[in-house]
């Protein structure tokens, strides 16, 4: 009887575990669509390569009172050939989606932002000097 019981309480510890592991790191909790100019891309890691980039969004947004930041958007990229396409949009105009879990996992990235699709690419248009006269 004692050896069931063990068994039991055994198997129900390795089931919550799973189930929080599974809801901690494998769980979507949201996902969306972010725009902004691609800032940078790069593939790093000492084990696992992974590719993280960061988007520049339009306007500021202040964390603590009397401060203002760029908006920046850090994110993570699985698929090659997504990262592919962002390799060679650096500095264009980028809009994408993306999967947002709770917590990153090493070899997925460093993020907790994911994208699983780039939606469009576009060309930044050269700035018009205007005189004031």
């Amino acid at each position: 009887m004692k050896r069931k019981t063990k068994f039991i309480i055994l198997l129900v510890v390795v089931l919550i575990c799973s189930i929080l592991i599974w809801w901690r790191y494998f769980f979507v909790f949201g996902t969306g669509v972010k725009a902004g100019s691609l800032n940078h891309f790069e593939k790093k890691g000492v084990m696992f390569k992974t590719y993280e980039g960061r988007i520049i969004q339009e306007g500021f947004r202040a964390n603590t009172p009397g401060s203002l930041t760029s908006n920046e958007f850090d994110f993570s990229v699985e698929d090659e050939k997504i990262a592919e396409q962002l390799e060679k949009s650096s500095g264009n105009f980028v809009e994408v989606r993306y999967s947002e879990y709770l917590n990153a996992i090493f070899w997925r990235g460093n993020s907790k932002y994911v994208i699983t699709e780039v939606i469009s690419i576009k060309e930044h248009a050269p700035e018009k000097n205007t005189v004031i006269q």
